[in-house]
C-alpha cells in the first residue's frame, strides 16, 4: 500500500514586523511543517508502523517489501523547504517529492486551484491507495485543497477526520469526522480516497537524533512542470494579492505589574471608571 501525505512549510511571522510590498520582510519569518500536515505525517506513519507489525506477528519473520505500507510526501516549496520536508523523512516518511519550477518562482501568489493541479499530477504519477492532507495550512487557513485534489483525481474523499481506522488489505478507510455544531460523522470511504486530518487524532512525534541521520539518506525527488508533463498556464490564477497591511487595532490592552495585591485595586478602579461595576 502506498499513502501520499501533502506537506507544506509555512511562515510562523514575529510579533513585530515590517511589510515589504505585497508580503512580510523575510528576515521577521521563520518556517516550518505546517502543524495540520504534522498530524498527517504521523497518522501515515502509524499506519505503515501498525501494519508492517501485524505483518510480521502473523508470519513470524519482517514483512515482505511487497507487503509494506509505503509512505511519500509531496510539496509544492522553493529548495529552502527541503529542511522541512527532511523533518518528515525524519519521522518515519519513506521518501518526498518536492514541485518546484521557475514558472512557479515567479508567481505572486498560489491559489488552491493551481495547487490541486500541480498534486493531482504527482497522484496520477504515484498512484497511491489513500492521500492525506491537513485539513488547512497555518497561513492561508483555505481548508480546500485536499477536497479539490479529490476532485480532480476522482478519488472518494472526507474531510477534518479526527479518527480514522484503516483496513489496508481492503483500502477501506473507517472515518470519524467533524460537522457543524460540535457533531460527528461515522462514515466509510472506499479506496482510493483523499482524507483531511484535523489536530488532535493523534500525538506527532519527535524527530530522533537517528531519524535525522536516516532522513539525509531517503529520496527526495525534485519535479519540474515539464516532469511532471503540466503546462506553465497551470499557474495562471484569477486571484491577485492587491495588496498586505497590518489591521488597525481596535482597542488597547491594559497590563497591570506587580503583586496580585497591589494591581487588585488598580483593576477595581479601572472596572469602575468603564462602567462595568458600581462604586
Amino acid at each position: 500500500m502506498k499513502i501520499l501525505v501533502t506537506v507544506k512549510e509555512v511562515a510562523q511571522v514575529d510579533d513585530e514586523f515590517d511589510i515589504d510590498g505585497l508580503d512580510v520582510d523575510d528576515r521577521y519569518l521563520d518556517y516550518d511543517l505546517n502543524e495540520w500536515d504534522d498530524y498527517a505525517v504521523e497518522e501515515a506513519v502509524q499506519l505503515s508502523e501498525t501494519h508492517d507489525s501485524e505483518e510480521q506477528s502473523s508470519s513470524g519473520n519482517r514483512a515482505e517489501p511487497d507487503d509494506d505500507v509505503e509512505v511519500v510526501t509531496v510539496t509544492i516549496g522553493p529548495e529552502r523547504s527541503e529542511e522541512t520536508i527532511r523533518m518528515a523523512l525524519a519521522k518515519g516518511a519513506d521518501r518526498a517529492v518536492r514541485i518546484w519550477d521557475d514558472a512557479i518562482a515567479d508567481t505572486q501568489f498560489l491559489d488552491v486551484s493551481t495547487k490541486a493541479d500541480l498534486l493531482a499530477a504527482v497522484v496520477e504519477e504515484e498512484a497511491p491507495d489513500l492521500v492525506l492532507s491537513g485539513v488547512q495550512a497555518d497561513d492561508d487557513s483555505f481548508g480546500a485543497t485536499g477536497v479539490a485534489l479529490a476532485e480532480r483525481v476522482g478519488f472518494q474523499w472526507a474531510a477534518v477526520v479526527n479518527h480514522l481506522d484503516q483496513d489496508v488489505d481492503a483500502n477501506v478507510s473507517n472515518v470519524r469526522r467533524e460537522l457543524e455544531g460540535g457533531i460527528e460523522e461515522l462514515t466509510e470511504v472506499d479506496g482510493p480516497a483523499v482524507l483531511t486530518i484535523q489536530t488532535g487524532i493523534n500525538e506527532p512525534r519527535y524527530a530522533s537524533l537517528r531519524g535525522i541521520r536516516q532522513a539525509q539518506r531517503k529520496p527526495l525527488d525534485v519535479q519540474s512542470l515539464d516532469d511532471l508533463g503540466v503546462d506553465d498556464s497551470v499557474v495562471d490564477s484569477p486571484v491577485d494579492l492587491t495588496s498586505m497591511y497590518e489591521p488597525e487595532s481596535e482597542g488597547d490592552a491594559v497590563v497591570w505589574e506587580g503583586s496580585p495585591e497591589e494591581t487588585a485595586g488598580e483593576l477595581a478602579e479601572f472596572l469602575r471608571n468603564k462602567g462595568v461595576v458600581e462604586g
